[in-house]
């Protein structure tokens, strides 16, 4: 009897997470951006402080709009088209976006988009990356947990977390190569074009490797193409699993799909709750703004550039190792409710530090202080820790897992939305607390941070309360526990 090919399976994972790698990319290459978008698109309008802020979080991130707008179109898609083609389709917008961003006066200028005026097409192609990328963050996932073996599909699914990590980290070292021996007048004028411009690269990647993969057996079943689901499920798991897989996935989807509240609301709310959390702890505050908070803790913006890279995106894949190797064993509810602690911990640590002025506002330690700018930066990187091996990639696990086949589309896709408004209004709130004169009179910068530390409390007492465990259960197993919890609400 053939065995599981794991090699296949991982080939073909490797492929979905290149969605996972373009989502991180993007994410951390605006970070090398930010100072540049205002100096740019911001600073020559002359607005009033307030106004001004608000303009430089919008464009730092309405991406995260098109996200929203991905994520739910990526429901319909997945469920219309399939989940290959709808990668296939984000990495084609996020290609054009990539480079439309970097230089955003070309075609628009015949309008008189030039200089701050090309701020309206700059948005217009971070929207449509944003699509792309909401796209990618629901679709990459749902195909890695559709194509995985139960007894290593919570291993697989970090491979995405992975992905992000490491498309992250690759544009923290890109950032920073392209920066190197200039000043900030060749990154205000070439520097961020150069570094939008090269995310175009990882959607080349998706784009091919999309070209050349399988739809899952789960679509084919869903569109009564049970021959070559079936022979896919052969590949992947060999005749006898792959029959019985088959015969799972028929008894799931026999009504195809079903009203989206089939299952009660519980399994929606946490779905949702799950995503809201994982961005109100403010992680992509920290990802977005890293190279700005190093600077408000006294560093150059070419240290603050390769602090970004080694203690930020480093930290963040070593530690979303640690997941990948332990989520089998501990479980997905021990590492959320205690990457939840650490992160809530870190954060109101770096909270204090501002506030009391151990790192004063132009970020260098004060006499009294000693080394307080390095336990803040101790802080910062403590934090990421806690969300690597924890939020960061069991979010996506449990999104993947949780919804039963026959709603899966409509309720991931609602979850991943969630998860990009909830991103949308971090990203662009942070820069307002942050550059509020008013705040920073009152807590010295550290505001943002303990917001963000009491949300990571909560967080932890809701995994702790409501989460359920998935670990070694089949996706048409977990589908039985939302059966009895509505009956066990009735």
């Amino acid at each position: 009897m053939a065995k599981t090919n794991y090699g296949l399976i991982i080939g073909l994972t490797i492929a979905a997470t290149l969605g996972g790698l373009l989502f991180g990319y993007d994410t951390a290459v605006i970070s090398g951006t930010t100072e540049a978008i205002k100096a740019n698109f911001v600073t020559p309008w002359h607005l009033s402080e307030g106004w001004a802020n608000m303009l430089h979080g919008f464009a730092v991130a309405c991406a995260l709009l098109g996200c929203v707008i991905g994520a739910l179109l990526a429901g319909p898609i997945s469920t219309r088209i399939g989940r290959k083609w709808g990668l296939l389709i984000a990495g084609v917008l996020f290609f054009v976006s990539s480079v439309g961003a970097a230089y955003p006066e070309f075609f628009w200028s015949i309008f008189g988009a030039v200089h701050e005026k090309a701020l309206p097409p700059f948005i217009l192609y971070r929207l449509m990356g944003g699509t792309a990328i909401g796209m990618a963050s629901m679709l990459a996932p749902m195909y890695i947990s559709e194509m995985a073996p139960t007894n290593i599909r919570g291993m697989l699914l970090t491979f995405e977390q992975i992905a992000i990590v490491v498309g992250i980290n690759l544009v923290y070292f890109v950032n920073f190569w392209i920066q190197s021996g200039h000043d900030s007048s060749f990154l205000f004028d070439v520097g961020w074009r150069h570094m939008l411009a090269s995310a175009a690269i990882p959607a080349t990647l998706l784009i091919i490797a999309m070209l050349l993969v399988p739809e899952t057996p789960r679509f084919l079943v869903l569109k009564d193409r049970n021959d070559e689901a079936l022979s896919l499920l052969k590949r992947l798991f060999g005749n006898g699993e792959a029959e019985k897989t088959h015969a799972q996935i028929k008894e799931t989807l026999v009504e195809h799909t079903r009203p989206l509240l089939s299952y009660g609301w519980t399994v929606v709310l946490v779905g949702i709750v799950l995503s809201v959390f994982q961005q109100l702890v403010g992680i992509n505050a920290v990802l977005y703004f890293a190279p700005h908070m190093f600077e408000n803790m006294g560093s150059t913006p070419n240290e603050a550039l390769s602090q970004s890279a080694w203690f930020v995106g480093v930290s963040m894949t070593l530690f979303t190792l640690v997941a990948t190797f332990t989520v089998e064993k501990l479980g997905r509810k021990p590492l959320l409710f205690w990457g939840a602690v650490v992160m809530a911990v870190a954060m109101i640590l770096l909270g204090f530090l501002f506030h009391l002025h151990m790192v004063n506002a132009t970020g260098s330690a004060g006499a009294a202080a000693g080394g307080s700018s390095y336990v803040a930066i101790g802080a910062v990187v403590v934090y990421i820790i806690g969300f690597s091996f924890s939020w960061g990639p069991i979010v996506w696990v449990l999104l993947a897992e949780i919804y039963p086949n026959s709603i899966k589309g409509q309720a991931m896709s609602i979850g991943v939305a969630a998860q990009w408004i909830a991103n949308y209004i971090v990203s662009q709130t942070f820069p307002m607390m942050d550059g509020s004169s008013a705040l920073n009179a009152a807590f010295n910068h550290g505001f943002a941070y303990w917001l963000y530390g009491v949300c990571s409390v909560g967080a932890a007492v809701f995994v702790w309360k409501y989460v359920p465990e998935t670990k070694g259960k089949s996706l048409e197993e977990i589908e039985s526990v939302w059966h009895l919890h509505r009956k066990g609400n009735n």
